[in-house]
């Protein structure tokens, strides 16, 4: 580590790469709100139609399936001298192109192949951001650095693009900008926030842990690394339980925030009364992403992420609920937008918390020098898990007609997580 990162267990302040490498979270988070959750998601299955939603799930399915493919190979390539920056700009690159494809193209086909490139990008370079919290922090700092990302993750993504983008959305009729129109500048809006807030990252963040390269061949030794990361990770009791339960519960996590808006637009709620209720969603998860950090020193990380677990349990059961009672008719248009504010609230006090958590937890127990190799695992199994989520949502939403049952059955994926990490207690607190 450098002499500045030997400083940093006697002071509270945040190093310089520490602000830049959280200053990542700022940038990108915008992307997450806009594109995968809020906006961007009413604008495709309005102009897809009734199926939009189950498109929506493929979609999200096919562009997280070929990052659970290239994550391994992306981590060890990282992990090679002055490697990891490079590989994070190329996907940051291809993310911004993919993303401002999305405010120019107008088919729906199109409109959905440009989400799908976009998303491949963002994951890319988010996978080489996780990685460098091994370089600008120490193990005792991790919990707060990686807390102080998503928290920060959650102003940048919920302040002046998003508050712009709804801004456009509400009184954009009033100067004749329609709502088609008002997501796409929104969509433009993304790529500059992004862009602009990614150069601390770019310019002062670097990589201090590498591996020797040992043979000639780049493409031989970074498949040999591969397999022998991946043996190594099986072996440990401890990340064998870990990275099986991530792979359920953050699935169940990243379902429901790629599908919330759809499985609302599929209900018929107004895409005002979501969008202001995810704003909400941003704003509660400042605080509580802090929070868990927190109290993750006083109890275990582990608990902590049970704790998220049995939120987003109830997330799905009230869920279900509200879209049962939608389809039969029993609650009206404003009790249902109601429970979808409660549940709005109710993600905001775990979605980042579980998240940064789970970023921290991993990062303790990986060898630093190999941290862009073990990220990308810890990548493969989030990103393999999040084809299963909204696959199964369509799945479950064309054999039942019922989107109810589609968010019920994200439900199990928690419990199959929570109950590992129960399993394995003594081994992970150990």
């Amino acid at each position: 580590m450098n002499e500045e990162g030997d400083r940093m267990e006697s002071t509270k302040k945040f190093s310089k790469e520490e602000r830049s490498w959280i200053m990542y979270d700022w940038a990108n988070s915008v992307f997450a709100t806009i594109m995968m959750a809020a906006l961007f998601p009413i604008y495709f299955t309005g102009i897809a139609g009734e199926t939009g939603d189950i498109w929506w799930g493929y979609g999200s399915s096919a562009a997280t399936l070929v990052m659970a493919v290239l994550a391994p190979i992306i981590g060890a390539l990282g992990d090679r001298k002055d490697n990891k920056k490079k590989v994070f700009l190329c996907f940051w690159v291809i993310g911004i192109a993919g993303t401002l494809l999305c405010a120019v193209v107008l088919d729906w086909r199109l409109l959905l192949i440009s989400y799908v490139v976009a998303s491949i990008g963002y994951s890319g370079s988010c996978l080489c951001y996780d990685s460098f919290l091994t370089d600008v922090t120490t193990t005792q700092r991790m919990d707060r650095v990686s807390a102080w990302g998503y928290a920060m993750g959650y102003i940048g993504g919920s302040t002046i693009p998003f508050l712009l983008a709804i801004a456009l959305v509400l009184w954009g009729p009033q100067i004749g900008i329609d709502n088609a129109l008002a997501i796409r500048i929104s969509v433009v809006i993304t790529v500059v926030w992004w862009a602009l807030f990614s150069i601390p990252f770019i310019t002062k963040v670097k990589q201090w842990y590498y591996t020797e390269e040992s043979q000639p061949s780049i493409i031989k030794e970074t498949f040999r690394r591969v397999g022998h990361t991946a043996r190594e990770i099986w072996q440990s009791k401890k990340l064998r339980y870990f990275i099986v339960a991530y792979f359920f519960y953050i699935d169940g996590v990243g379902t429901i925030i790629k599908m919330s808006t759809a499985y609302g637009t599929s209900l018929g709620l107004g895409s005002t009364g979501m969008v202001l209720a995810l704003l909400v969603t941003q704003i509660v998860a400042v605080p509580f992403a802090i929070w868990f950090s927190k109290l993750g020193k006083k109890i275990g990380g582990i608990k902590v992420i049970l704790l998220g677990v049995s939120v987003y349990t109830v997330v799905c059961i009230l869920g279900f609920v509200m879209g049962l009672g939608m389809e039969e008719q029993f609650l009206t248009n404003g009790q249902a937008l109601t429970i979808f504010w409660i549940l709005a609230v109710l993600v905001g006090t775990s979605q980042g918390g579980i998240q940064a958590m789970s970023r921290s937890y991993f990062g303790k127990m990986i060898p630093k020098e190999k941290s862009n190799e073990y990220f990308g695992f810890f990548e493969i199994f989030g990103k393999f898990a999040s084809v299963m989520g909204p696959l199964l949502y369509s799945v479950i939403s064309s054999l039942t007609g019922r989107s109810s049952l589609a968010i019920l059955s994200i439900i199990l994926l928690f419990v199959i997580g929570g109950g590992i990490l129960l399993g394995g207690r003594k081994e992970l607190e150990g």
